[in-house]
C-alpha cells in the first residue's frame, strides 16, 4: 500500500475512537423494527442527536457495523443515536466478490441488483422512515445522514429533495457522483472520496455545493474502505479507516 500522507482531516482533540477490531468484530448495538424495516440501532438512550446510515450494497458487514458503533460514542463532546435500516430486506448484493464487476457474469448480477434497488427507490422511502424514527426516539432533536458507496447517491438525492429533514450529510466513497445533484443541497455536506471516484466529478460536485463543506480524497484507498470492502488487517487501510471516521465526527461536531 502507499504511504501517502494525510491531507487535511480531523482535529486531534475531536474524538476518542476505541481500538478498531481488524476481524471478528462484535457489534455493540441491537436490531429493532422501525417504520417496517429491521434496523441496526446503536448509541446512548439519551443522545440528543442522531445519524441515519445508508449502508452499501453488501448490507450489514462487520466493518460497517463497527463504523456505526464508532460514530455513536467516539465524539468527546457529543454522543449520537445511529440507526441503519435494512432497505434490502435481508437480500443484499451476493458478496464482495461481485465487485469490481470485471466479468460479464458479475456485471449481470450487479445490474440485476441495481435494477431491484435503484437509489431513487430508497431515497423516496427515507421521509416516512424518519417520521417513524423520530417517533421512536423523541429525545433526538437533530439528525444527520451518512451513506457509503451506493448509499452516497441516496444521500445526495435525499438532501437535494424539498422534503429533506437532515441538518447535515456525509458521503463516504460515493457511487454515481453527479455534480448536478450538489446544486440543490443546501445543508453542510462532507464527501470523503477514494481513488476510484472520478476526480473531475468530485471537483465539480464540490464546486456546486453552496453550504458548508468538507471534500477530501483519500488517494490511496479503494472504493469501500470505510464500509464492507475495508480490509482492516492491512495497517494502512486501518489507519485511513480510523482517520475517515475522525473526519466524519469532526464534521458533525461543527455542523450538527
Amino acid at each position: 500500500m502507499s504511504t501517502m500522507p494525510a491531507q487535511g482531516g480531523h482535529s486531534q482533540a475531536c474524538c476518542n475512537i476505541p481500538p478498531v477490531v481488524s476481524e471478528g468484530y462484535q457489534n455493540k448495538g441491537s436490531y429493532e423494527e422501525i417504520g417496517g424495516f429491521k434496523s441496526y440501532v446503536t448509541g446512548p438512550k439519551d443522545a440528543a442527536k442522531g445519524v441515519l446510515v445508508i449502508y452499501d450494497i453488501f448490507g450489514y458487514y462487520e466493518q460497517t457495523l463497527q463504523g456505526a458503533d464508532i460514530m455513536s460514542n467516539s465524539d468527546d463532546h457529543q454522543k449520537y443515536k445511529v440507526v441503519m435500516p435494512d432497505w434490502f430486506k435481508g437480500e443484499p448484493a451476493p458478496s464482495r466478490g461481485e465487485f469490481p464487476p470485471d466479468t460479464e457474469e458479475k456485471q449481470k448480477n450487479l445490474g440485476a441488483f441495481f435494477g431491484r434497488f435503484p437509489p431513487p427507490s430508497v431515497a423516496e422511502k427515507v421521509p416516512a422512515y424518519m417520521e417513524a424514527a423520530k417517533e421512536k426516539f423523541p429525545e433526538v432533536k437533530e439528525w444527520a445522514i451518512l451513506g457509503y458507496c451506493w448509499g452516497g447517491k441516496v444521500v445526495s438525492l435525499v438532501l437535494a429533495s424539498p422534503e429533506n429533514v437532515f441538518k447535515a450529510g456525509v458521503e463516504c466513497h460515493p457511487a454515481m457522483v453527479e455534480p448536478e445533484d450538489a446544486r440543490n443541497i443546501k445543508v453542510p455536506l462532507c464527501m470523503l472520496a477514494s481513488k476510484d471516484e472520478p476526480v473531475e466529478d468530485v471537483k465539480k460536485f464540490e464546486a456546486n455545493l453552496s453550504g458548508a463543506k468538507h471534500v477530501e480524497t483519500f488517494g490511496d484507498q479503494i472504493h469501500g474502505w470505510m464500509a464492507a470492502r475495508s480490509d482492516l488487517k492491512d495497517s494502512r487501510v486501518k489507519e485511513e479507516y480510523i482517520r475517515g471516521y475522525k473526519t466524519v465526527l469532526e464534521f458533525f461536531q461543527k455542523n450538527l
